[in-house]
């Protein structure tokens, strides 16, 4: 039997594969290595914001040619990205996060499917996810909605639609409509706790947490600034919350009278 020759031969070959790939959504630290080396072994990467991308790849040392694909172009550019796809590999990034997740990525992805081509999404950062654990909010689950309406009267009946939910509701807002969506989350969900995640991983990073009031107040006098993350808490994590400091509550008188603790966890729950 011959030692030599081409170890590779028999393997089938590796099919052409699009790569959504998530990028960084403010520490450009946040990128996994697989990612890395994706970016920098595609022949070409699909981009949101080329002149944005082109920071991230400068900052990793990769010279792949960018593509724009973004929210204008994106059904325009289906037939080149998949005819370059039946030759090779490309890889899809949005400006931060994950592809597809209320930004481009979607028609491509499920486009790609449909011609047989193979899709391969990388695990990586996402604000949503972050926003969850950061907001530590109680609850069955969440519930991600996208960015709100724009318009007041659509806003408000988005937010009816999912007022007796008991997960956490979870959306994208920009910041000069900030202010409007809190008085409509007051108006229609009743004075909730809301959660603001700002600028997360970013330098000015900030967890803001309060009753829609006590926010529309803090931000009528300081006006937020950067990507924002808005968590509302759901109706029966409401009751649970109040159930919780009850019980806290009388844990700490039974302590008081000298209950063994297991003895006072049993007693309660």
């Amino acid at each position: 039997m011959s030692s030599g020759g081409d170890r590779s031969a028999g393997r089938p070959a590796k099919p052409v594969t699009l790569y959504v790939v998530p990028t960084p959504i403010g520490n450009l630290e946040d990128i996994t290595l697989r990612a890395i080396r994706v970016l920098r072994e595609v022949p070409l990467i699909l981009a949101e914001d080329t002149r944005h991308t082109r920071k991230l790849l400068n900052h990793y040392g990769i010279e792949t040619p960018l593509l724009s694909y973004h929210q204008h172009n994106k059904v325009m550019r289906l037939d080149r990205v998949l005819s370059l796809l039946q030759q090779s590999d490309v890889a899809l990034v949005s400006d931060s996060g994950m592809p597809s997740i209320s930004d481009p990525g979607f028609e491509l992805v499920v486009a790609a499917r449909s011609a047989g081509i193979a899709v391969d999404v990388l695990p990586g950062p996402n604000a949503v996810i972050t926003a969850v654990v950061s907001a530590a909010l109680p609850g069955p689950g969440f519930l991600f909605g996208g960015f709100l309406p724009r318009r007041a009267g659509e806003r408000r009946a988005y937010l009816q639609s999912v007022d007796s939910l008991p997960y956490t509701l979870v959306f994208y807002e920009a910041p000069h409509r900030l202010l409007a969506t809190l008085r409509d989350i007051k108006l229609t969900l009743g004075d909730r706790t809301v959660v603001v995640c700002r600028e997360l991983t970013k330098l000015h990073a900030e967890t803001v947490r309060g009753s829609a009031a006590g926010l529309l107040q803090r931000f009528e006098t300081q006006p937020p600034k950067g990507e924002i993350t808005l968590l509302i808490q759901g109706v029966a994590a409401m009751s649970q919350s109040v159930d919780s400091e009850g019980a806290l509550v009388e844990l700490r008188r039974l302590a008081h009278t000298g209950l063994d603790r297991r003895a006072a966890v049993a007693q309660v729950m």
